[in-house]
């Protein structure tokens, strides 16, 4: 691990001249570095005698070496690619490795840039526009990967509808943008109330689901009964008019010999539209009957 050769990047960069490093163990000049890491790989191009590769996404940075482009770059440090090319002697045997860096910033911030554009196109593509809240694609999508799961494992979880009851009448009343904001804040309202697990998606109009992982019949119905009277104590503020909001929920538990998550849904829906047909403002629970 003796240095025999180091020239102006490593100098500058590093603030040791040459004289101050050949000669020297790589490690005794720089503590830092990953010793455990780079002896392997070093050894490994000894006995494979063969080049080895290192991108800086694979390991950011081999020297903490500072760059010259803007802090707006988002990085405090340069992105590094690293090769290690045998040297061999007279006899054709390995004498020495030449450890070479290539300042990859530049690449890394725009990779970076790309990998955070592309996670936020993909997180809006999933949410409802007006509500902010999980969209309908979504919501099926994360209720299929439960549905096949729980049947998987032979585990349970319960699907909820909840519809706000009378809606045209507040669009009516009140106007869309009034309608807008009692579906934003309610919402809302509902999502601070569930667990971390939970999923809640803008269905379609005024008509809203959650999944509820590991949770039976019997504690969907507690929760349920819970957002239904939060929702009922708290009238939606829209300029300086309180708006009275109430909802129907439907419950759905799932079951072994449930042929899809689709017949999971309808459960649920018969169960929302039992309760509006019989006076609203109530939690219904599916059963065959319905």
């Amino acid at each position: 691990m003796e240095v025999t050769l180091w020239n102006n990047f490593m100098a500058n960069h590093s603030g040791l001249g040459a004289d101050a490093v050949i000669g020297k163990n790589l490690f005794e000049c720089f503590p830092e570095l990953p010793k455990t890491w780079l002896s392997k790989k070093i050894l490994g191009v000894f006995l494979l005698k063969n080049f080895a590769f290192t991108s800086w996404e694979q390991r950011p940075y081999l020297f903490r070496f500072p760059h010259n482009r803007p802090i707006t770059g988002g990085v405090d440090h340069m992105y590094q690619n690293c090769t290690f090319m045998p040297v061999k002697g007279a006899a054709g045997e390995v004498d020495s490795v030449c450890i070479t860096l290539f300042d990859a910033t530049d690449i890394g911030i725009s990779q970076t840039e790309l990998k955070k554009a592309m996670k936020s196109l993909s997180e809006s593509s999933n949410r409802d526009g007006l509500t902010g809240i999980y969209n309908r694609r979504y919501l099926e999508q994360r209720l299929s990967a439960e549905f096949d799961r729980c049947r998987r494992y032979r585990d349970q979880f319960s699907f909820v509808l909840f519809d706000l009851d009378h809606f045209k009448k507040i669009n009516d009343t009140y106007g869309h943008l009034a309608g807008d904001e009692v579906l934003c804040v309610v919402s809302q309202h509902i999502n601070s109330l569930l667990r971390s697990v939970d999923v809640m998606g803008r269905y379609g109009g005024e008509e809203f689901g959650i999944i509820l992982p590991a949770t039976p019949m019997r504690s969907a119905l507690i929760l349920a009964e819970r957002i239904r009277l939060a929702i009922e104590q708290a009238p939606v503020a829209y300029k300086e008019i309180a708006i009275p909001v109430t909802v129907s929920i439907g419950i759905a538990e799932f079951e072994q010999d449930a042929p899809n998550y689709e017949h999971l849904i309808g459960c649920a829906d018969r169960a929302l539209y039992h309760g509006k047909e019989n006076g609203r403002n109530q939690v219904t629970c599916y059963t065959p009957e319905l």
